[in-house]
């Protein structure tokens, strides 16, 4: 069973070996939301099932618009977080598994061509339904074809309905009440995965106030990765985690971005580095900046 990472190696030889397995391509845009499944279209692993962020891993639906294009509409009943991607119902997910066929007794892999940014929402929900048995693939879809793996531009295969059963949630999920609660305390260390100039303000591209909820780390996801787009080794990440936290406790972080699917890599990597399972704040700086009476940070954090 695979639980964090997974090599094209490995995977390969899950492959032929007749473990129930099932490839996940989680490729999207935040600027161009129908470009993952262009993407997927093109060239992906075969056999893979495309998830996408907006439709399949948010609170929402897609429906025909007028001119025959993908409107994304909120989904009806009560998501399980807020923000720009607000988290479905652990129903309403377990649902879409069941209607693509994903079962209980499966190996999943996900990954995509973004450098993890938005393969690891699936694999933490996976792991918040109970679901231990499922992988990022180290390097994505570049480390696949860079190893002489063939992808293809076939249509998705025939699935049948499975029933996917939720289990005890391996991961935890903090709100923002309870984010606002412990801020400043101890027992809380915010850790925001967004780009610097997100973080400190300079520019904001999505959401309408910039800056950072005040003491929050500022821990890019894309320093989890090396030159060849794969994850760091385990001692490798451990240091740069422990330089950031400077004494704080692992056990106290909770990870945020702008909408919860870039703090997600943070997560992963510092359980690769052995600093064990962290929580999400799935609302995230979206949901943060849109609640009245929050405060908000401008510039580095004091």
């Amino acid at each position: 069973m695979y639980t964090t990472l997974i090599s094209v190696s490995e995977l390969k030889a899950l492959q032929q070996s007749g473990t129930e397995l099932m490839v996940f391509d989680c490729s999207f845009d935040l600027m161009q939301p129908e470009a993952g499944a262009a993407q997927y279209r093109s060239a992906h692993i075969p056999g893979a099932l495309h998830a996408n962020l907006d439709t399949d891993l948010s609170a929402r639906h897609g429906v025909p618009g007028a001119h025959g294009e993908v409107v994304v509409a909120q989904e009806d009943g009560q998501p399980a977080s807020g923000g720009r991607h607000p988290l479905p119902s652990r129903e309403r997910f377990a649902a879409w598994l069941s209607s693509v066929g994903f079962a209980n007794t499966m190996q999943a892999v996900v990954y995509d061509r973004n450098g993890a940014n938005y393969c690891g929402r699936l694999w933490w929900m996976l792991k918040w339904m109970g679901h231990d048995a499922v992988a990022v693939l180290d390097g994505g879809l570049q480390a696949w074809t860079a190893s002489g793996e063939t992808a293809t531009d076939r249509e998705e295969p025939a699935r049948f309905q499975s029933n996917f059963v939720p289990g005890e949630p391996l991961v935890r999920l903090v709100d923002t009440e309870a984010v606002a609660a412990q801020l400043g305390q101890a027992g809380q260390v915010i850790v925001d995965a967004r780009a610097p100039a997100r973080y400190r303000g300079e520019v904001e591209p999505l959401d309408p106030i910039a800056g950072h909820i005040p003491g929050a780390l500022n821990r890019p996801f894309s320093e989890n990765l090396g030159p060849d787009g794969k994850f760091k080794s385990s001692e490798q990440l451990r240091s740069e985690f422990e330089s950031l936290l400077a004494g704080r406790p692992a056990s106290a972080v909770v990870h945020q971005c702008g909408s919860g699917v870039s703090a997600v890599p943070n997560l992963l990597a510092m359980q690769i580095a052995g600093l064990g399972t962290t929580a999400l704040y799935a609302g995230s700086w979206s949901e943060w900046s849109n609640t009245p009476g929050l405060p908000t940070r401008q510039g580095p954090d004091a």
